[in-house]
């Protein structure tokens, strides 16, 4: 592992940290840290990273609090309420 991907590993675990705390600007620019590192890098980011991230907005999404989730025909549906973007992923 390389020191930009735990670099990355660690800015998405204080970006959790942060939106659990209520703290969504903070977490908002780990996540453009952590994005800007895997482009200088050209480290992919991970699965769960971008999965729990807004591209739109990069705020961390939580659901229940900043995020709406659900199941329709096979995928997932996630919607942003900071922005209102939607995400659609496969049902894995």
């Amino acid at each position: 592992m390389s020191i930009a991907e735990e670099r990355i590993e660690r800015l998405h675990g204080l970006a959790r940290e942060a939106a659990t705390e209520g703290e969504f600007d903070r977490s908002r620019e780990y996540v453009r840290l952590a994005r800007r590192i895997a482009e200088r890098n050209r480290c992919g980011l991970p699965k769960s990273f971008q999965r729990s991230t807004c591209d739109a907005c990069d705020v961390y999404l939580r659901p229940g609090q900043n995020a709406r989730v659900r199941v329709h025909r096979g995928r997932v549906i996630v919607r942003c309420h900071d922005c209102g973007a939607t995400e659609r992923y496969p049902f894995d």
